[in-house]
């Protein structure tokens, strides 16, 4: 049985076949392939899998990543929301530097109108920071940007979604606040978060203060 008839098999472990695939990596390019599979069972399949792979040995995946940048492009948002976290994890091999050449693409869609695209993107921003430190502050300016954001459902505004955003926000944030190195604007936002109007949020923001010690009042 190959690789994509393990796939289309009802409630086939993906875990296990990712195992197999970082054991015989002949089988990614097969993986690959099943992408623009005719099934779309067997296209999310291989996304899952191949993320699993980046997730646990990207080097095997980053040869492919231009691949995955064809997919931010994708209508179908589930293999473009893989995508997103598939290149999140490359990062860390990215020793050609090809995420700096796509770093105004993978960030546009912050200021676009999918909550969960944006909340994808910005939610493993934390893995570039930590792989690429250098543009830490150029990743927190674009997460900053969420704040003045329009997100919709079925067509219609939804402030609730910006809020479900800025919560996902505040989480990478904190994960990368050491690295930042102009903290002002990010203090700022999280003090503003402080009256999010979705409480677990305005929770975030004040447990964000706390733990590094900044001060209700203080303006740096």
């Amino acid at each position: 049985m190959n690789i994509i008839e393990k796939i289309s098999k009802k409630g086939s472990d993906k875990e296990q076949i990712a195992k197999e695939a970082i054991r015989s990596p002949e089988y990614i390019p097969l993986l690959l392939e099943g992408l623009n599979h005719d099934k779309g069972s067997i296209k999310l399949g291989c996304e899952k899998i191949l993320r699993l792979i980046s997730e646990q040995q990207p080097d095997l995946i980053y040869p492919h990543f231009d691949t995955f940048v064809k997919m931010l492009d994708f209508d179908n948002n589930l293999l473009k929301w893989g995508a997103i976290i598939t290149i999140s994890n490359m990062a860390s091999v990215d020793t050609n530097l090809k995420f700096e050449k796509i770093f105004k693409k993978y960030y546009f869609p912050i200021t676009d109108k999918t909550m969960i695209t944006a909340a994808n993107i910005i939610g493993n921003s934390w893995k570039i920071a930590s792989a690429k430190p250098e543009l830490t502050d150029q990743i927190t300016h674009e997460i900053l940007k969420v704040e003045k954001s329009k997100y919709e459902i079925k067509g219609q505004l939804s402030p609730e979604c910006n809020n479900v955003v800025c919560g996902h926000a505040i989480d990478t944030l904190e994960k990368i606040y050491d690295k930042i190195k102009d903290k002002k604007p990010v203090i700022d936002f999280i003090k503003r978060q402080l009256e999010n109007t979705r409480r677990p949020v305005a929770k975030k923001a004040e447990r964000f203060l706390n733990k590094y010690k900044i001060c209700l009042y203080s303006h740096s």
